[in-house]
């Protein structure tokens, strides 16, 4: 009978560690390459443009011609599109090394649809900083990231849109974390059809990864429903998370009516109970978030004012909002 040879586990995972490496290592050195090409590729379009002396119709036409030639004889990948985005990502990145090694050619394509140079650069950086697939890029470009942090901080618009270009969204306090509007248009909800709380929540847990990609960088889901109990008395918050940029418990409330009276009152008793039988002494106050179908900012103001935790106030919607009316928000602002 054969001795049944048993593997050492340890050499196992070793093995595969030192092979995955490689792989990640082969894979970041192709994309180097292929966006230095390219960058390159654009440099020679424009040098020889620039030379020859060509306006922008003729250049069209050279391009269309030149991707009919280099297909023919190269193959796929040099499609008028794809010539002009070469073209381009040399007239706007003066040094490739900036992004190689961090973005893909399809996110530099996708970012370079994008004609505000501050609004480019804060979705660069929140690609590299939060590790955007295309696919979650292109989400946060839809649901106007952006515009919805600057909203965020008010009157402090001018400052921030600065501080996002150079940096992406930094969290570091509790306000940080805030946007305005959220948007769940991955629940796949019609606008203002009617919707009960518990159904509400219930569609949120279901798409989690979605949720917790719109709430940003940090978060962890602990619960919903998470139960407290006060003098024998139990109470449920309504979904509980831990944001380990801040080291807080995040408590969001969801109301599918408009912010009321009650709601800041509510929330607060639930955040003194965390901050006193729930945190480490390592983890920092706990923050509260009311999530709302309306608020008016006055009257939340008079809601949420006097409280000693964090306590916000932020609406939300089930459908993708209108870009234009942020950006004319956010242009508002910033004329004050």
């Amino acid at each position: 009978m054969e001795n049944i040879v048993t593997i050492d586990r340890n050499l196992l995972e070793a093995i595969k560690s030192i092979v995955l490496k490689a792989r990640r290592s082969v894979l970041q050195k192709v994309n180097t390459e292929l966006l230095t090409a390219y960058w390159n590729i654009g440099k020679e379009i424009v040098e020889s443009e620039r030379k020859n002396g060509i306006d922008n119709q003729t250049s069209r036409q050279i391009i269309l011609r030149l991707s009919k030639q280099l297909t023919n004889e190269l193959g796929r990948g040099f499609s008028r599109s794809n010539l002009f985005n070469m073209k381009k990502f040399y007239i706007e990145y003066a040094d490739v090394q900036t992004v190689s090694g961090h973005l893909s050619w399809s996110h530099i394509c996708e970012l370079l649809i994008i004609e505000d140079k501050n609004k480019r650069s804060f979705y660069e950086k929140e690609t590299v900083n939060s590790l955007w697939s295309i696919r979650e890029l292109k989400r946060q470009i839809d649901s106007s990231l952006y515009e919805r942090l600057l909203l965020s901080s008010g009157e402090n618009s001018k400052e921030k849109v600065l501080a996002l270009s150079q940096k992406g969204q930094e969290i570091a306090k509790a306000d940080d974390i805030l946007k305005s509007p959220y948007v769940f248009e991955f629940l796949g909800i019609p606008e203002k059809k009617p919707l009960l709380e518990k159904d509400l929540e219930a569609k949120l847990i279901h798409h989690l990864e979605s949720f917790l990609l719109e709430l940003g960088r940090g978060f962890m889901f602990v619960g919903s429903q998470q139960r407290i109990t006060i003098n024998n008395t139990h109470y449920y918050v309504d979904m509980v998370f831990y944001n380990k940029l801040l080291r807080s418990y995040i408590l969001v409330e969801l109301k599918t009516t408009k912010l009321s009276i009650a709601d800041g009152g509510q929330l607060n008793t639930y955040l003194n109970y965390y901050k006193t039988e729930v945190n480490d002494e390592n983890d920092n106050p706990p923050i509260g978030i009311i999530l709302c179908a309306e608020k008016d900012e006055i009257t939340a103001e008079y809601i949420l004012g006097g409280f000693e935790n964090n306590v916000f106030a932020s609406k939300y919607t089930t459908i993708l909002p209108d870009k234009q009316k942020l950006i004319e928000e956010v242009e508002y602002f910033m004329k004050k």
